[in-house]
Order: C-alpha cells, then sequence, then structure tokens
C-alpha cells in the first residue's frame, strides 16, 4: 500500500485561488502526515543504528549516549571535539549513500558548561564543509536547551505562551458559562510544556511563571486581580500551579518507569539522577530547588 500510495502521488501548488499543473514528487514523505514520522525513522535507522554502535560519545553509567533523534531532528553528544568530528563525518557520508541533504545553516553547536570552566575559545567545527556556528541555547522539540543547563529560558518560553493562549481563550470565549471555561483553562493552560524537565531555574523566573498562571485563570473567569489563588483553585476544582507541576512530573516518571527504551530505563534506576529526584522532591513539603 505504501509502495503504490508514494509510488503515483501526484501534486501541485496552490497560489491564491490557481493550480499549477500537476506533477511528481520523488522523495520524501507526506509533509504532516500521520505515518510520515514513523516511516522517516525507519529509513534513518540505519545511521542511528551506526553512531550507537561507535560507542564514541558521552557514556552514562557504561551506556553511550551519543545521538538523540525524532524523526529529522537529531541531536549529537559528544564529551570532546575529535568525537563529535567523527559523529559528523558518519552523518555526511550516510547523507551521501542514502541521498539526504543536511542544512549546514541550521545545523548549530552548543558546549555546556557548569561553574567557573568556561572557554571563549573553542577549535572549529566543520558541517560538509561548511563552519558550524556556536550558540548559547538552541530549540529541541519545543524545549529551550541552555549551555549553563538552567532552565529559566525555557520557563520564560513557557510563560508568555501561557500569556498569550490566556489571552485567546479569554477574548474569545467571553461569554461563554463557567463551567466551558474552566474545560478551556484545563485543556489550554495548565500543560505547561516540558515543566517537568526543570531542575534548575532561578526562584524569579518560578514566582513570574506562577503569577502568570493565577493570572490567566483569574481574565478568563473574570475574577478581581488581588483574590485568593488557593481559594479560588479549590472553588473551581482546578489544580493549583504546585499541584499542576507535581502532576506533570509525577507522569514523566511514570513513563520514564514504564519505557523499554534502554536510555530511559538508564536513568530510571540510576539512584542520583537530577531530574528523577526533583520530579520526587517535588512531593515533598520543599519542593522548588532553587539556585
Amino acid at each position: 500500500m505504501f509502495r503504490y500510495w508514494y509510488g503515483n502521488q501526484v501534486n501541485c501548488v496552490r497560489w491564491s485561488n490557481a493550480l499549477s499543473d500537476e506533477y511528481r514528487l520523488e522523495c520524501g514523505v507526506r509533509q504532516g502526515g500521520l505515518s510520515s514520522p514513523t516511516l522517516f525513522n525507519l529509513y534513518v535507522n540505519e545511521l542511528i543504528e551506526e553512531l550507537s554502535s561507535i560507542h564514541v560519545g558521552c557514556h552514562i553509567d557504561g551506556v553511550c549516549v551519543n545521538n538523540i533523534s525524532y524523526a529529522d531532528d537529531m541531536v549529537l553528544l559528544s564529551a570532546s571535539v575529535c568525537g563529535m568530528r567523527r559523529l559528523l563525518k558518519i552523518c555526511e557520508d550516510y547523507a551521501v549513500s542514502h541521498g539526504l541533504k543536511y542544512n549546514e545553516k541550521k545545523s548549530q553547536y552548543v558546549v555546556f558548561e557548569s561553574g567557573r570552566n568556561r572557554s571563549s575559545e573553542f577549535p572549529a567545527i566543520y558541517f560538509n564543509g561548511s563552519p558550524m556556528d556556536r550558540v548559547t541555547q538552541f530549540k529541541y522539540l519545543g524545549h529551550v536547551v541552555a549551555a549553563d543547563l538552567k532552565d529559566d529560558i525555557d520557563i520564560e518560553r513557557e510563560r508568555r505562551a501561557l500569556s498569550v493562549r490566556a489571552n485567546m481563550i479569554a477574548r474569545r470565549f467571553a461569554g461563554c458559562s463557567r463551567g466551558v471555561k474552566i474545560t478551556l483553562f484545563r485543556a489550554f493552560c495548565t500543560s505547561l510544556y516540558t515543566c517537568s524537565l526543570w531542575v534548575q531555574y532561578s526562584q524569579r523566573a518560578y514566582r513570574a511563571l506562577r503569577v502568570q498562571y493565577n493570572n490567566a485563570f483569574r481574565v478568563m473567569m473574570g475574577l478581581p486581580r488581588f483574590c485568593s489563588a488557593s481559594g479560588m483553585f479549590a472553588e473551581a476544582g482546578v489544580d493549583c500551579f504546585q499541584a499542576t507541576l507535581r502532576v506533570r512530573a509525577a507522569s514523566l516518571v511514570r513513563r520514564v518507569r514504564d519505557s523499554p527504551n534502554t536510555i530511559l530505563r538508564m536513568i530510571a534506576e540510576k539512584p542520583d539522577c537530577p531530574i528523577m529526584l526533583h520530579c520526587e522532591g517535588l512531593h515533598s513539603p520543599t519542593s522548588v530547588i532553587q539556585w
């Protein structure tokens, strides 16, 4: 079925109300198709296996973690420049032999640093003959990862996104009933995307997101600005900010422990894993990790 589907598909370009002539598409998967991520994963699986088999990169408890991939979004991890160059060479060779083409302008690298171990100079890293840009942060699957491994930037990203969603809902559904507004708040404002991955953050960033969460509910429900946050959430039967974080953290712990993935199993079984300790600590009275 897939062979026939991809072997006979045609495309056209739409410009306003006009359509171009039909033409064949000889490569790639259908953008937005439900099966496309899985099909692409099958296509690049050999590359992932080759990267993992050379055991060059980062190792955690004897497990080699040198690539993290989701469809066409790939992250390479290495503890040295030489290791990173070797991983990139494998990707270059695979692209040549399989008809792939990487976008060098979108390929960047970050040097993770901690404490005072910082270096302004770093050896150049080339990809397909072009020097890669060094950045201090990058977004992977919507989550912002910073070179200092702190989560303030990603928390601010979620705070802004929450503000946009809450204002949009409050404006469009102002005339709806209280029950509908509560349902909309639960659906669009309590997700707090990747909040269970936040481990190192400042009290300022944490407080700003908590205030935004509370104000979003007040705006949607038409409540006074300085009404009790705990009281309004209890009355509406909606999780407060801290409860939402605990629910997301518990969900992450459960999914990591139930996963058959080798890397996730290693993380789940590691007693001093920071992310797991943080998620479990959210259920204790002192639940906020500060710096």
